[in-house]
């Protein structure tokens, strides 16, 4: 699957762009150009120089130095969020798809009702309550697209547990644990990848936007939204200071955005060439019983039973 994802340009990309900020932040653990808190008022927005890689901003901080070490807060943010959101989800979508009908309705209710409230709007009000600090933002964020990974998710798993080799499995003595973890999430990956890759550009940019609007972390924590806040009363005098977070925060979202896109199309056997052509002796229809779905339903899976990753489907 690999190498399908890197023939793929946006999966070239993605790879390249966050594999970079994970370098970044590992680097500003130990080392950074200049001290990215400290200020100095005789060098207010200094020009980029070899001292000052972006410049300086208004109280004389080096703006490459906190940039650098902000790729911390956003890795910080984007995993531990993903994360949460990827157990929320799996264990509500359990709730909502393998227990009695009462259970699963009301798990139905209950998601349509939690869905309703925007991500953003959650973490401003748990921020609200508990105070401004990366951990509430992570938690926060974490749960509230959980919900809505069960929301999508729920139609998907309850599709795949109807299908003949989930009846099979049930009917030897596989447990709902093992049915779960053996045959559903495992089929609808694809589906649950493009989620976890949405929740955590999600999270990166709810993290940015709390600390734009002063929720998110704290003053002691280098953050490209805090840092974007203060820059932005000087855009019409020093435009290129606030590019630089801002480019930042739209290179990670859309990089975070396209992997989960390129993973899904790398995950589903229709989508590859040699699927395509075994499809035309099929008249013409993809994912027929032959290559990779002949493989799956060889080993006990149904064939293209992990393929369909259409989201919002619901019972």
């Amino acid at each position: 699957m690999i190498r399908r994802l890197l023939a793929r340009p946006t999966g070239v990309f993605a790879v390249v762009v966050l594999g970079l900020l994970v370098v970044l932040a590992l680097v500003s653990l130990v080392w950074t150009p200049q001290d990215p808190f400290r200020t100095d008022p005789f060098r207010q927005w200094s020009g980029p120089s070899a001292a000052h890689w972006f410049g300086t901003d208004a109280s004389g901080r080096d703006i490459a130095s906190y940039l650098l070490a902000g790729t911390r807060t956003t890795v910080l943010v984007a995993v531990g969020s993903g994360v949460i959101a990827s157990v929320v989800g799996i264990v509500l979508t359990a709730v909502g798809s393998l227990t009695t009908r009462w259970v699963r309705e009301g798990t139905a209710v209950l998601l349509d009702i939690l869905v309703a409230f925007p991500t953003l709007l959650t973490a401003m009000l748990l921020t609200a309550v508990f105070g401004g600090s990366l951990g509430v933002v992570v938690v926060s964020v974490g749960l509230s697209f959980g919900v809505t990974i069960a929301r999508v998710a729920r139609g998907e798993i309850r599709r795949i547990a109807r299908s003949d080799f989930v009846v099979a499995a049930r009917a030897s003595g596989v447990g709902p644990l093992g049915v779960l973890t053996r045959h559903l999430v495992p089929n609808a990956a694809p589906l649950f990848t493009v989620q976890l890759s949405l929740a955590m550009a999600t999270a990166v940019l709810a993290e940015a936007g709390l600390s734009y609007l002063g929720y998110g972390a704290g003053s002691d924590t280098a953050s490209w939204g805090s840092m974007l806040a203060d820059l932005q009363t000087y855009v019409g005098v020093h435009p290129w200071s606030a590019a630089w977070p801002g480019a930042a925060i739209a290179l990670v979202v859309a990089a975070l955005s396209l992997l989960g896109d390129a993973v899904r199309d790398a995950s589903d056997p229709r989508l590859t060439t040699g699927d395509r052509a075994a499809g035309s002796g099929n008249g013409g229809r993809p994912g027929g019983p032959t290559g990779h779905d002949a493989t799956r339903g060889a080993a006990g899976g149904a064939p293209g039973s992990d393929a369909a990753t259409t989201p919002g489907v619901t019972a």
